[in-house]
């Protein structure tokens, strides 16, 4: 009887310790819930930042006079220059300039946009290697009040290239720092290794393009105090415009 009852007891036990089984569907959607509801969570925490970060800005009537001023000004100065070919001349003979970004361009010129963009000068204190001819100089003139430019000696250059030269191989920025790299991507122009890319790009040759275009433009170092100070700054600088061989101080000093 005893043994029986505790039969009877642990049947009982088992029958209550009997888990319910879910349907594998049932769980498969429920997985699928749950990971939409992360997915909501994270995008509704994203767009609350960039809520912050994206305030409003309310536009001066004065900031609207100012960019219909630049704007006026750009056409009279394109103007200006078709009506002074004198203006459009290459200067000396040089063959190599090198060109830095001074001044934001919001509110000028399609343009003088559309030429800064040509140029690569996409960042303020950018600068890029062009080939002098009388259709970059064309460019320059354009975007003269928002750039400086000169020509650059061997010296610069090589600095340049040995500090901040960097190329964009599969959609990546890398430094150049390899020979090889180098070799596989300009050895068909008879460029196998950095000292060869220096004196390509310092005596421009019928390559220069190619060779210029896998260079991204140079970042150039700005002191600290620039943003607080900038007319100080742009004091030390100097003014936008043509500088020559003077340029090679602006680079050192910006390099």
């Amino acid at each position: 009887m005893r043994s029986s009852c505790r039969a009877g007891k642990m049947a009982e036990d088992g029958e209550r310790k009997k888990i319910p089984l879910v349907p594998e569907n049932l769980l498969k959607k429920r997985k699928a819930y749950q990971a939409l509801k992360a997915t909501q969570a994270k995008q509704a925490l994203l767009a609350k930042r960039e809520g912050k970060s994206k305030q409003f800005r309310f536009k001066r009537l004065e900031s609207f006079l100012h960019d219909s001023w630049r704007q006026k000004r750009d056409v009279v100065r394109v103007r200006r220059l078709e009506v002074k070919p004198r203006a459009l001349e290459v200067p000396d003979k040089h063959s190599l300039a090198f060109v830095i970004r001074m001044e934001r361009i919001e509110g000028v010129s399609s343009l003088v946009q559309d030429t800064i963009a040509k140029l690569r000068l996409k960042k303020l204190f950018s600068g890029v290697f062009i080939n002098v001819t009388p259709q970059t100089v064309r460019m320059l003139r354009t975007v003269e009040p928002y750039v400086t430019w000169g020509f650059p000696n061997l010296k610069s250059v090589r600095e340049l290239i040995l500090k901040r030269g960097q190329a964009k191989v599969n959609n990546k920025t890398v430094p150049l720092t390899d020979n090889t790299m180098i070799e596989e991507h300009l050895g068909r122009f008879g460029v196998i290794c950095l000292e060869d890319l220096i004196h390509e790009i310092a005596f421009p040759g019928k390559h220069f393009r190619a060779i210029s275009s896998f260079l991204c433009p140079f970042h150039l170092s700005v002191a600290r105090h620039a943003a607080k100070n900038r007319v100080g700054f742009l004091k030390e600088m100097g003014s936008p415009g043509y500088r020559g061989e003077r340029i090679n101080q602006l680079i050192r000093q910006l390099n």
